[in-house]
């Protein structure tokens, strides 16, 4: 069975139920709940993993009932559940039956226990639950809202930084877990057969926050069926950008959220907004922005403990923003050693036209001198063109970035046609601070039909537009001025 014959299985029936009254969301909710009890059974059946779960709520106490009974004991297991501590209680928190027609339950039951789940290699709930968005954000004509980073691009970054058993893997945006999990998968075959590295890797987990229950209940179950159990759940749901880091980490792999600007405006240390409603109070911040992108990656750069090293997905618009954008990448050139830089193509995300960097950068004691001494750009995206069906990206496609990434002595690099050094006198003297850096030749550009759609192209303009208006934002502040329209 492959990831879209499984979309599409869960998808159809989907239909029935959103015409019963189940709503998208509660749809979701309901069939990654089942799933995993399914899995839970298929994995202690086989000897792969002992449950957790008490056998009074396992699946098999749901697929052998139907009608009003197994209503019941839906119902009843949630509430269980719930109430557990440690994953468990992540997974099932605030989880409730919305399917009150006990026929409907009992479909939506037997099409889950006629299939073996367990054993497919893919990410089950993973993809089920991405591919719902992107079906539901078709249908709906609007944007999945969330977009979750492609499997073979978290494979590469793992591959290049290389987690050791022992360091503390932290993920502030965690969403379904892809980072954390794939971190862990590497960190478990580095511990193969060596008692020491797996205790360490025992005692010093992935961790994990995100601001939406669903995904973050997503990401509990997949930890859980990947072996990781502990008494206090590693991945909570929460809003990272809150407070200054309670903890500082290792090694933080990440893709913030894309998309609108947040409802929150982040208060630096370099000013206060008197007018503003909701603002987050972070004097570990060097500057204030109500760009989302911009705040988590202030987050990330203060939650890295001393020498710690991070790789982050990032839109466009952190690399050429001016004010806090610029103020931010300043802060990393000199007081972090931002060493690497890959450039993504379009058409790997759920949402079109979304352009999208990796960040790669190490943290550094205070220092008179700037740590970034040379930035490497590897321009993964003009000329190459991929499309989540027909085209889809696959983890060879970034063996050439993997290769020059030269993880084994990053002193080592040498220039190649896609990679480029630039010295930190060269980028520090560039307008704004603008680090969009760009050099091939883009084939596409000498013919216009193949500019884009145009819902890309309007995607462009509004992304454009957005960061324009977050300049003028930024010079009327400088200027004093109590709204954009005074200035």
């Amino acid at each position: 069975m492959t990831p879209n014959s499984l979309v599409n299985k869960v998808w159809n029936f989907a239909h029935v139920l959103r015409d019963d009254g189940v709503g998208y969301g509660d749809y979701v909710e309901q069939i990654t709940c089942l799933l995993f009890l399914k899995m839970d059974q298929e994995q202690n059946d086989s000897g792969l993993q002992v449950s957790s779960v008490p056998a009074t709520w396992r699946w098999d106490q749901l697929a052998n009932k139907d009608g009003d009974a197994l209503e019941t004991q839906y119902r009843r297991t949630l509430e269980a559940l719930g109430k557990e501590t440690g994953l468990l209680g992540t997974i099932f928190r605030k989880a409730q039956n919305k399917i009150q027609d006990p026929a409907k339950l009992k479909r939506v039951v037997s099409m889950i226990d006629e299939e073996e789940w367990s054993g497919l290699d893919v990410d089950v709930k993973g993809w089920i639950y991405e591919g719902l968005l992107e079906r539901n954000a078709t249908e709906v004509k609007g944007g999945a809202g969330q977009y979750f980073t492609p499997r073979p691009l978290i494979r590469a970054i793992v591959d290049v930084m290389r987690p050791q058993p022992g360091m503390t893997i932290h993920d502030p945006a965690s969403g379904t877990g892809g980072f954390i999990l794939t971190a862990y998968e590497f960190m478990k075959k580095l511990a193969s057969g060596d008692k020491g590295k797996v205790k360490k890797l025992r005692d010093h987990p992935v961790s994990g926050i995100d601001i939406v229950d669903g995904v973050v209940r997503l990401c509990a179950m997949n930890l859980y069926l990947h072996g990781i159990r502990s008494e206090d759940s590693p991945v909570r749901q929460g809003d990272a950008l809150l407070a200054p880091p309670a903890d500082h980490y290792d090694m933080i792999l990440t893709n913030p959220p894309f998309g609108k600007k947040s409802s929150y405006t982040v208060v630096g240390v370099d000013g206060d907004l008197e007018r503003e409603s909701q603002v987050y109070e972070r004097d570990d911040f060097a500057t204030t922005s109500s760009n989302k992108q911009i705040n988590f990656l202030q987050h990330i750069m203060s939650a890295l403990d001393t020498a710690g090293t991070a790789a982050v997905v990032l839109p466009d618009n952190v690399l050429f923003e001016g004010g806090p954008g610029e103020k931010v990448r300043r802060k990393l050139l000199t007081g972090f050693d931002f060493h690497t830089l890959l450039r993504l193509p379009t058409g790997i995300f759920y949402k079109p036209g979304v352009k999208a960097n990796v960040l790669f950068f190490d943290k550094k004691p205070a220092s008179d001198t700037p740590w970034t001494r040379k930035l490497w750009v590897y321009d993964f995206r003009t000329n190459l063109h991929f499309t989540l069906k027909q085209n889809p990206l696959k983890r060879e496609h970034l063996d050439d970035f993997v290769a020059c990434y030269s993880a084994d002595n990053r002193h080592d690099r040498t220039s190649t046609e896609r990679f480029r050094c630039f010295e930190y006198e060269e980028l520090i003297a560039r307008d704004k601070l603008n680090l969009d850096i760009f050099w091939l030749k883009d084939d596409g550009l000498e013919d216009a039909d193949s500019l884009g759609t145009p819902a890309d192209l309007a995607t462009e303009i509004v992304e454009n537009l957005a960061a324009a208006l977050e300049q003028f934002r930024a010079v009327a502040a400088e200027l004093g001025a109590d709204d954009l329209d005074a200035a």
